[in-house]
């Protein structure tokens, strides 16, 4: 069975940062993408960031671009991403997925992609 459990989020002021972690069990690490997504009340959920299983290529939502870095340790199949320069339009519940990228095409900035999902963390920044 797999597990995606994201830690880390928190309250922090505007300018600040948190690293968020998502350990994953049950399927075999490398061979994944993992994306972090956010969804902010009332809001849609949206792309933050992914990182491809070998760890040398990464992606980001222009938002985040330059503030945020996602990394990847495969031999303790844990994903990370640290967030600097905290905005309180930062503020959501943040989520880490997987998916195994079956073909060349991954659309690795949709949610529907995604096969495995975390419950998520909350990251609330004040201003």
């Amino acid at each position: 069975q797999v597990h995606l459990v994201e830690s880390g989020g928190g309250l922090v002021q505007a300018g600040g940062s948190l690293r968020l972690s998502c350990q994953v069990s049950g399927l075999t690490f490398s061979r994944y993408v993992v994306g972090w997504f956010r969804q902010a009340p009332g809001k849609e959920r949206e792309f933050v960031s992914a990182i491809r299983g070998n760890g040398m290529n990464t992606y980001y939502a222009d938002c985040v671009k330059g503030r945020f870095a996602i990394s990847r340790d495969n031999a303790l199949s844990m994903a990370y991403l640290r967030m600097n320069s905290l905005k309180p339009e930062d503020t959501a519940i943040y989520s880490c997925a997987a998916v195994f990228p079956r073909s060349s095409g991954l659309v690795y900035y949709a949610a529907s992609t995604y096969d495995y999902w975390g419950l998520g963390t909350q990251v609330t920044v004040s201003s």
